[in-house]
Formats: structure tokens, C-alpha cells, sequence
């Protein structure tokens, strides 16, 4: 708890801010149903529209980094944030072949604002000592997520156009009171021996090179939780609540551990603990196909096992490649993270789809190898000697 009160104050403020976009993230989980409800659109079309938010959001993790990096992340978040707020309340009045062109950029901005926030958090909190401010943003969003989706469906039963407003008026209320808090940022200057652009410091990190492959790998095995295994459980006869409790119950162990554990675990080397989550998220997928104790039993076990790696390596992960970053380059290896470890929300899906549909009882054991797989290059990483694995652990032993 000391650790906890001695964060900066920008880091709560951050972290509250998430809180509220993450109940507020109306568009996201309703933009299907209101496209092809009000709107009479297609299922087709309708998710052409919607998926390509999510491609917006992916260029955006990959590409929007550089902007806070270059016009400092404050000013970045404001007019980013500003921007998803009035397009997204104004969907309503918005035609069809507009909102084509305004999901992709909602998309696209809305990650690039998340970005730079989470920059101005790690900014503010000394390299080497990440994983509490990390932790404690991650479960501000989570607690988001939790209470978003019944408030939303009130507000539905109101109408489609009200959660929409609403969804945009809170955004551009967040922005408003955040800036109140947020401190003028100070110009961060390349240091005389860093490297001058991202990919000259990617390569000469080759650590990194190692490390985010098994990131990409081991999102594609996660993400099969909202994608295969609510078809695994409804093919062995579960009903749809057995699915939901999992997903409760996951959200409410991140809740209640992720934050301790991060505090317990905050001077461990980071790279064991990474692939010591790695390997429970590989044994609680393979644990999903041991039906014959009972797939309802089976299907907690896993859940409760694939989430204690979640709780290892998520907060870690993102910690070690934030302090891995030169100052200059933060917004960058952010986003370089982000894009890698949210590949599975476009890539787990197709995957899995073809694997589960010709063999269904393939897919457990070799969602087991991937991440296992993800795992041992998580290990190899910290072999490989690198300017920037080698400051993070300077700045770990000081």
C-alpha cells in the first residue's frame, strides 16, 4: 500500500480517466446491433463497418505512438480525446457512408489517445518502478469493462441514440476535467546515445525481437475465449450462463489480485515472470479439452489457471517494454506492445475457426504448444544481450 500512495498523482487521475472510457465504451460493444437494428443494415455490411474500428484501432496502436512522442502526449490526448468524443455523438445524424469513414478514424484516434495516457502515466513514475502504475490502470479499466455493459443496456432500452450521445458527451467531459490535472509536460530530449527513430532502436534491441513474437503468439491463444470456446462449451451442451460465469470470474480475480500480486512481485526479474504466465495460459487452454472431468469443472479450472497467467505477465510485459524504451521513443514501444499484444482480437478468430471446425479436439492441446511456444521465447529473450534489457536491469538493481 505505501507503493500504491506514493504514485503520482497524474497516475490516479490517468487511471480514473480509464475507468470512466472504459464503462463509457458503448460504441464498441453495441455498434453491431445498432447498425443492423435502426439502421437496417446487413449482418455482412454491418460488420464491415464495425470491424473496420477495429482496424483503425490496430494502425493506431502500430502507427500513433509518434505523435506524443513528437507533439508531447498531453496535447496529443486532449485533441485525440476531443475528436472521439464529437464524432462519436454525433453518430446518430451521421449517413451510412459517412459512418464508413468515421469508424476507421474513431478507431484509429481513440487508440492513439489511449497511448499517449498511458506515456504520461509511465512518464511520471521512474523506469524500473512501472508495474504498480500499470497494474493499478489495468484494473481501473477491468472495473470499467465490468459495470460498462449493463449501464449500456439501460441506456439501449432508451434508444440507440442516447447511448451514442451520451457514450461522446462523457468522453469530451473526461477530457475537459483530466486536463485540469494533467501537468504541462517538459520536452523530452533524446539522450546522446540513444537511437534516433524506433525501428533503429528495435534493432539494436534484439531482445525485443524475441520477446514480441511470443507476445503475438500468446494473444492469439487468449483471445480464443471469446471466440472458440463459447462454441466448445455450447457443442458439449453448456448453456450460455456457464460461459458468462467464466468470463465473470476471470474479470473478478484480475480485480481482486492483479494489483497485490504486481506490489508482491515488483522487484522480480521480469522475464520469469513473464513466461511463468505465459506457461499457465498453455496449461489452462490445454485443461479445456480434458472433458472427461466433467467440461463445466473443467472449463473453472482452466479459467482460474489461464487467468493466474494473465495476472503474471500482462502488467509485467507491458512494464518491461515501457522501461525498455528511451524516453524520446516511449509512445512508440507503447504502441510497438499494444499492437502486438491486441494481434489476436483480428487474428484468433479465422485461426481458430479453422482449426476448431476441422478438428475440434485439436484445438486445446495446440493452443497449449503456441503459448508454450510464446513461453520459451519469452525465456531465449533474456539470453540476448541489448542496450535496452541491459539499462532495464540497472535500473532495476539501483
Amino acid at each position: 500500500m505505501r507503493d500504491l500512495r506514493a504514485l503520482p498523482r497524474v497516475v490516479w487521475v490517468l487511471a480514473a480517466g480509464r475507468f470512466v472510457s472504459s464503462a463509457s465504451s458503448f460504441l464498441m460493444l453495441f455498434l453491431v446491433l445498432y447498425l443492423t437494428g435502426p439502421r437496417g443494415l446487413g449482418v455482412v455490411p454491418a460488420g464491415v463497418v464495425a470491424g473496420s474500428n477495429g482496424v483503425g484501432a490496430l494502425l493506431g496502436n502500430v502507427t500513433g505512438g509518434r505523435f506524443g512522442d513528437r507533439y508531447g502526449h498531453r496535447r496529443v490526448l486532449l485533441l485525440t480525446a476531443s475528436a472521439v468524443g464529437v464524432v462519436t455523438m454525433l453518430i446518430p445524424w451521421q449517413p451510412v457512408w459517412l459512418l464508413a469513414v468515421t469508424m476507421p478514424l474513431t478507431g484509429y484516434l481513440g487508440a492513439v489517445a489511449s497511448l499517449s495516457q498511458g506515456a504520461l502515466a509511465a512518464l511520471a513514475v521512474p523506469s524500473g518502478s512501472r508495474r504498480s502504475s500499470v497494474a493499478v490502470s489495468r484494473a481501473a479499466s477491468n472495473a470499467g469493462f465490468v459495470i460498462g455493459p449493463p449501464i449500456g443496456a439501460l441506456l439501449a432500452a432508451r434508444g440507440y441514440d442516447t447511448l451514442f450521445v451520451v457514450d461522446g458527451v462523457l468522453t469530451l467531459v473526461l477530457r475537459h476535467v483530466t486536463s485540469r490535472f494533467l501537468p504541462d509536460e517538459a520536452p523530452v530530449t533524446r539522450e546522446p546515445d540513444a537511437p534516433a527513430g524506433l525501428w533503429r532502436a528495435v534493432r539494436a534491441d534484439r531482445s525485443l525481437w524475441l520477446l514480441l513474437p511470443g507476445v503475438v503468439l500468446v494473444d492469439l491463444v487468449y483471445r480464443q475465449l471469446y471466440s472458440t470456446l463459447p462454441l466448445h462449451l455450447r457443442d458439449h451442451g453448456q448453456p450460455l450462463a456457464l460461459y458468462t460465469a467464466l468470463i465473470a470470474i476471470g474479470s473478478g480475480l484480475i480485480l481482486a489480485l492483479e494489483i497485490p500480486v504486481a506490489l508482491w512481485l515488483r522487484h522480480g526479474p521480469a522475464i520469469p515472470i513473464i513466461a511463468s504466465g505465459y506457461a499457465l495460459v498453455a496449461v489452462g487452454f490445454v485443461v479445456f479439452g480434458l472433458t472427461w472431468l466433467g467440461v463445466a469443472v473443467t472449463a473453472v479450472v482452466a479459467m482460474v489457471v489461464l487467468t493466474a497467467g494473465e495476472i503474471l505477465y500482462k502488467t509485467t510485459a507491458t512494464a518491461y517494454v515501457l522501461d525498455a524504451a528511451p524516453a524520446h521513443l516511449l509512445g512508440q514501444y507503447q504502441g510497438l506492445y499494444t499492437g502486438a499484444a491486441t494481434s489476436g482480437t483480428m487474428l484468433s478468430a479465422p485461426l481458430g475457426g479453422i482449426v476448431y471446425a476441422a478438428q475440434p479436439g485439436l484445438l486445446w492441446p495446440l493452443c497449449g504448444v503456441v503459448a508454450g511456444v510464446g513461453a520459451v521465447l519469452a525465456l531465449a529473450s533474456a539470453r540476448v544481450a541489448s542496450p535496452a534489457s541491459d539499462r532495464v536491469g540497472a535500473t532495476l538493481r539501483r
